[in-house]
């Protein structure tokens, strides 16, 4: 037997609602007052135990089932979340379809270490912001697992540390919900190949089963771009009328090659092309999550969960060494030619060697090398090597309950966790030279710190750190239905974190150490009401607050007087604030008639202590620190319905992200930078109002499906996105012109268009196809203003610009996140 339970699932938003938001899939043995939606917390954040109806959400939660994820065609969950939800865009800074930066409202879940991390992740219960960085994977994420996905938007403090701007919750399915076997096979454009099953069943001693598996491989649109996906579910669990208990065990092992953005003239020379590579990303997880729910008595249910997860992950990347840009790297000297002869190398100029005639220079390089010289800054190539090994494991124990208190309805929720993780981080730096095809080939010299440049500064890329973090939280909510049509909600949410980083470099503390032992602390809170004046029409008003702690990374790069180069090294870490962000929200739902739902609502949620990344005096350096406040602000529009044969959607967002307080940046390749002369190393100062790069202002999505009976379906779905700022344009104020600055510093406004259909042959075979940018649009979703290393022919091109005093300026560029282009994926699925 099973209760009716509310839990906040997106509890400052009072999305629980009168006797007309009736949730069917809940029995009807227990008869409440009022009934709410069906939530319960398990862990670290609320658990939809089932899909919550939209008509039952007068808040702007949104929701998606299985049957619309596999019907969108979205290779994961990212992808779906891009095409079908409100207020969600993607940055593609990676380029590779398994790697992107997911916003909600301005905030970011991304794979990349030092991204502000902004929202939070679950599946089952279970947090999937990785340890370090707070960073989300969406590569370790089975897609054909997934049940049902909640994104709840808000400083929820329910959902715990993160969630600033949202929380996704993702369900898993089992054998009572997806019984049956299924194969799935599918080929496409750039060699996209995949094959996927799922198998679920339970019998009637209350044992179920659900197994799915998938592996996919292509080559990707871009040069050398590869990606290798095997990922494995399984979950095996036992039910009776009062208990439910489940195992989950998940293991993914990919390996991702995403080459990150490209310099406008050499996208415009060729779409596909690479700015260097590779950009290599292997990613092993295997988790284990135990959850129980044991309904006590008819108003009493207890829930838990214990979980275990392990992520090794290990990059490998060919870089430009931008220390070389402004030095002479052509024609080596005499000594260094010696030095070449001496070790068997032939084939190296004499004299005269440029830019000109030599479009791919190396040979000082090698000679700086066999000298032990300057290899820093006369090998114009880097490989970055990092290797992240990361353990999670937590516990968590709640109760729900009903009850009659002073003639209103109490739905009490509360509970603990804890939750701890070890992870060490380990990167080395090794010089090589660049070669035509845009690799880079190592020299035996490393970023060892055992070298001094020729400016007496050592040179140190080197990482070796290791960090604790320990977090205990308690939480308690009370949803209150006074009457049929009032609903107030109040809760909160207290962390305790403590977080302990040795360096194994420079252990001991102190300058330059990465040793630190930081604690955190706060209790947010949150409070809601919802008013449903007439059937089938509701409103409601929040205020809540959320908070995240500084990163580990974060508080490794956070000494003014050690700056760091993000990603490649990190030094220093005095304490960092933690963030807070105070999110209002307010907003009405209802319907036209039987045929549509609409929604309307605005938001404003304020950053307090948000932490940036700022320059320090030795420019292209800098630090982390906190930065005051920044602010996302916006409206959200929406309607979908259904008419007969034809299924329709439109969501509109205005979103306003911008800085509230004054900061000075490395601006470097900004126009309106502080430099001595144009090119050459500046600053620029942040004002207030001025625009957080990669946030558009606009967000249109829409779509329209026609059934077409039994046999087939056709759909039609279009995401428009304006133009953002590019990151480096922080100010707003990059113009191009002049010898030394190339590109607007924003990414263009765009639209894709994508058709997808299906087509059941047999009850048990159906065939499916999907066009992806339907009219192969050239567009991009990032951008981001930094020196180019080389000329309008692709040649590499060191000291670009004549010296000003002494000092040779660079040229800087707009580097884009191009999008995929045109692409045909066709596929056949078997269920038996």
């Amino acid at each position: 037997m099973k209760l009716t339970l509310f839990a906040a699932a997106a509890m400052a938003l009072c999305q629980a609602q009168a006797a007309d938001l009736a949730n069917p899939a809940n029995p009807a043995n227990l008869e409440l007052a009022y009934d709410l939606p069906t939530v319960i917390i398990t862990g670290s954040m609320p658990l939809p135990t089932v899909e919550q109806p939209r008509d039952a959400l007068a808040a702007p939660v949104q929701t998606a089932s299985a049957q619309q994820i596999a019907r969108s065609g979205a290779l994961d969950i990212s992808a779906f979340l891009r095409r079908n939800l409100g207020s969600v865009y993607v940055n593609e800074v990676q380029n590779n379809p398994f790697q992107p930066d997911v916003s909600y409202r301005g905030y970011t879940a991304s794979p990349l270490l030092g991204t502000p991390q902004g929202l939070s992740v679950y599946l089952d219960g279970m947090r999937l912001n990785q340890p370090f960085g707070d960073v989300v994977s969406w590569d370790l994420i089975p897609r054909m697992a997934i049940e049902s996905l909640t994104l709840m938007p808000g400083s929820n403090p329910l959902f715990g540390l993160n969630t600033l701007g949202g929380a996704l919750a993702l369900q898993t399915k089992d054998g009572r919900s997806s019984p049956g076997t299924a194969i799935e096979a599918r080929l496409g454009s750039d060699q996209r190949r995949g094959v996927e099953f799922e198998h679920g069943g339970s019998n009637a001693q209350g044992w179920h089963w659900y197994v799915t598996g998938n592996r996919f491989k292509e080559d990707g649109w871009r040069d050398d771009s590869p990606s290798d996906v095997r990922q494995v579910f399984g979950k095996l669990g036992w039910s009776d009328a009062r208990s439910d208990i489940a195992l989950t065990v998940a293991h993914a092992d990919n390996a991702l090659t995403g080459n990150g953005l490209q310099e406008q003239r050499l996208l415009a020379r060729d779409y596909r092309s690479v700015y260097t590579k590779p950009d290599q990303t292997q990613n092993k997880s295997t988790l284990l999550n135990l959850t129980g729910k044991h309904q006590a008595s008819e108003a009493l249910l207890l829930s838990g969960n214990v979980y275990y997860r392990k992520i090794d992950t290990h990059t490998f990347n060919g870089d430009l060494n931008d220390e070389s840009l402004d030095q002479s790297v052509y024609q080596p000297g005499a000594a260094e030619r010696a030095a070449l002869a001496a070790a068997g190398y032939t084939g190296f100029p004499a004299s005269g060697a440029n830019a000109s005639n030599t479009p791919f220079p190396k040979w000082r390089c090698i000679g700086n090398v066999l000298l032990n010289d300057e290899p820093a800054e006369k090998c114009n190539g880097m490989l970055n090597r990092s290797h992240t090994q990361q353990e999670n494991y937590g516990l968590s124990g709640q109760f729900t309950v009903l009850a009659d208190l002073a003639g209103a309805r109490h739905a009490v929720t509360a509970g603990a966790a804890f939750d701890a993780s070890h992870a060490t981080f380990r990167q080395t730096s090794q010089f090589g030279y660049l070669n035509p095809d845009r690799s880079i080939t190592p020299v035996d010299f490393f970023a060892d710190g055992t070298e001094i440049d020729d400016d007496g500064t050592p040179f140190d890329n080197r990482v070796d750190l290791s960090g604790r973090v320990r977090t205990w939280s308690v939480y308690a909510s009370d949803s209150i239905a006074f009457n049929q049509s009032l609903t107030l909600t109040v809760s909160g949410r207290y962390n305790r974190s403590t977080v302990r980083n040795r360096d194994a470099i420079t252990p001991g503390g102190g300058s330059g150490s990465l040793d630190g032992d930081h604690r955190f602390s706060r209790f947010n809170p949150a409070i809601g009401l919802a008013y449903a004046p007439a059937k089938g029409v509701s409103a409601y008003l929040g205020y809540n607050e959320g908070s995240r702690t500084p990163t580990a990374i974060e508080l490794g790069c956070a000494d003014p007087e050690n700056p760091c180069r993000l990603p490649n090294a990190m030094a220093g870490d005095p304490p960092l604030k933690q963030v807070v962000t105070k999110t209002w929200e307010a907003g009405v739902r209802g319907k036209l008639g039987q045929i549509a739902r609409w929604s309307a609502g605005v938001f404003r949620a304020e950053n307090h202590d948000d932490i940036l990344f700022v320059a320090d005096n030795q420019a292209g350096f800098g630090y982390f620190k906190n930065f005051g406040k920044t602010r996302h602000q916006g409206v959200e529009l929406a309607v979908d319905g259904k008419a007969g044969r034809l299924d329709f959607g439109v969501n509109y967002t205005w979103l306003q992200a911008t800085y509230q307080s004054r900061e000075v940046v490395n601006g470097s390749a900004n126009s309106s930078s502080d430099a001595d002369a144009a090119g050459l190393e500046g600053n620029i100062v942040i004002t207030p109002g001025n625009r957080i790069p990669l946030t558009p202002s606009h967000i249109l999505k829409a779509h329209v499906d026609v059934q077409g009976g039994r046999d087939w379906t056709v759909g039609l779905a279009m995401t428009a996105v304006s133009s953002a700022f590019a990151r480096g344009n922080e100010n707003n104020q990059h113009q191009a012109g002049g010898p030394a600055y190339l590109g607007s510093g924003k990414s263009g406004g765009y639209a894709v268009v994508e058709l997808n259909g299906k087509y059941q042959l047999t009850p048990q075979l159906s065939i499916f196809a999907q066009v992806n940018n339907l009219f192969d649009r050239k567009y991009a979703t990032a951008a981001q203003l930094g020196a180019t290393a080389f000329d309008a022919n692709g040649n590499f091109a060191a000291r670009p610009l004549p010296a000003v005093n002494g000092a040779y300026p660079m040229l800087n560029a707009t580097f884009y996140a191009a999008g995929a282009p045109r692409s045909v994926n066709a596929g056949l699925r078997y269920a038996f």
